[in-house]
């Protein structure tokens, strides 16, 4: 059932419902920045020095722990999303998925600072609870606006993600730097988890408060195994498409190379020796780097096509990980960040564009369900890669070589990917 909607605004201003709906993106993001990019895996790393850890030993569960919370939610995530289509399933999941999360991100305040077993697994809580509560949130995108403002409100969602991901990052280097705060830098970082806890729960509210529910399947009986009937007919309708499905196979191996070096970058720094101040400051200007390079792929795009620059990004990606054996000082890790900057943006929305291209209209909604589930089991054999690859060589710049592999194979896929010019240009 779909309930249609009828927004009385004008074309340059949000209905309240759609505001609440861009405040979660605002909530969440600083979740992806504070503990999944920069401050909780320097932290980590701290504490499982204290707990007599090596640097690569410390990386390689580093990795363990991302590749398992990314399967769970990966197993999880399509029968999740086909239950949350079902009337009065989705908001409650989405609670039960944020309130994991939130706790999880407030309680690592709380644990000791050589028990690095016991903050893995916290962390590995709050990843399943951060990256469940997405799937309903993306979901939810249809009950809170029309279809012809679809691209504009999600969009704004990202903006402002990346915005409201920033000022918490912001406060926390100005008070490491500065240290006006007669604290040490554990009791900081302790305070900076307890406020992304906050942050994540206080903007939530205006969701919780006025998004509701208003797109869904009647109640059935046997909601499951009725779950797993649909699933199993998008797979075959998926199947009958080869185009879509092999450019989903070059999607899945270089979005996890990508994904990778975007959730280990701190812990490489900190094994060739970077103090956690200049990784912070490093992290801030490869966000700073990544936005307006987005942009410019998109512009490029239209001239060259999403097909020619996704490939571009592909060998950028490449020389980073030929760069990284190398990668040894300061100077060379600032390249290498800034490198990534200039393609980690560009790569992800142009990925979308074309995906949006290649499948038919008729299907959009079920087949960009698929897409988002590729995305999330993506995220699990680089970080399993990178750790047996840590493991066995004793360099962390080993493993990240040995993601050129992924975006070697995701390249040669998608050389096969047939893409309609015309419809392109």
């Amino acid at each position: 059932m779909e309930q249609t909607k009828k927004l009385k605004t004008s074309r340059f201003r949000y209905t309240k419902l759609e505001r609440s709906w861009i405040a979660q993106d605002w909530a969440n993001s600083a979740y992806s920045v504070m503990i999944t990019t920069v401050v909780f895996p320097l932290f980590f790393k701290s504490v499982a020095e204290n707990g007599g850890l090596s640097d690569a030993t410390s990386t390689a569960y580093w990795g363990y722990a991302n590749s398992l919370a990314t399967l769970v939610v990966s197993i999880l995530a399509p029968l999740l999303g086909a239950i949350a289509d079902y009337k009065g399933y989705r908001n409650p999941l989405f609670t039960i998925a944020t309130g994991l999360g939130v706790v999880a991100t407030f309680s690592f305040a709380f644990i000791p600072d050589s028990n690095w077993q016991l903050l893995l697994f916290i962390y590995i809580l709050s990843a399943i609870g951060f990256s469940a509560s997405n799937i309903f949130y993306d979901a939810s995108l249809m009950d809170v606006t029309t279809g012809g403002r679809m691209d504009r409100v999600s969009s704004a969602g990202f903006g402002w993600g990346y915005i409201g991901s920033t000022i918490p990052f912001l406060i926390f280097i100005i008070l490491q730097l500065t240290q006006v705060l007669p604290i040490s830098t554990g009791t900081l970082t302790k305070g900076a988890f307890i406020a992304t806890a906050l942050w994540w729960f206080i903007f939530t509210i205006p969701y919780w408060k006025d998004v509701r529910q208003t797109t869904y399947i009647d109640k059935q009986p046997r909601i499951i195994a009725n779950s797993f009937g649909r699933l199993w007919q998008t797979v075959k309708n998926i199947r009958q498409h080869r185009n879509v499905f092999l450019f989903l196979a070059a999607y899945f191996f270089y979005i996890d190379g990508v994904g990778t070096i975007i959730t280990m970058a701190m812990t490489f720094g900190t094994d060739i020796g970077l103090t956690s101040n200049n990784l912070i400051v490093i992290m801030l200007v490869v966000q700073i780097v990544a936005f307006p390079f987005s942009i410019l792929y998109g512009v490029l795009a239209k001239r060259f096509g999403n097909k020619t620059m996704i490939f571009f990004g592909i060998v950028t990606y490449v020389a980073i990980c030929i760069f990284a054996i190398q990668l040894d000082s300061l100077i060379k890790f600032i390249v290498l960040a800034t490198l990534v900057g200039t393609a980690q943006g560009g790569i992800q929305s142009l990925s979308r564009s074309l995906f949006a291209q290649l499948i038919p209209v008729e299907s959009a909604n079920e087949f960009f369900g698929f897409y988002n589930i590729f995305g999330k089991f993506a995220a699990v054999i680089g970080p399993v890669l990178v750790a047996i690859t840590t493991q066995i060589t004793g360099h962390a710049r080993d493993g990240v070589f040995s993601l050129i592999v992924l975006f070697v194979v995701g390249g040669i896929l998608l050389f096969f990917v047939k893409v309609d010019h015309k419809i392109e240009n």
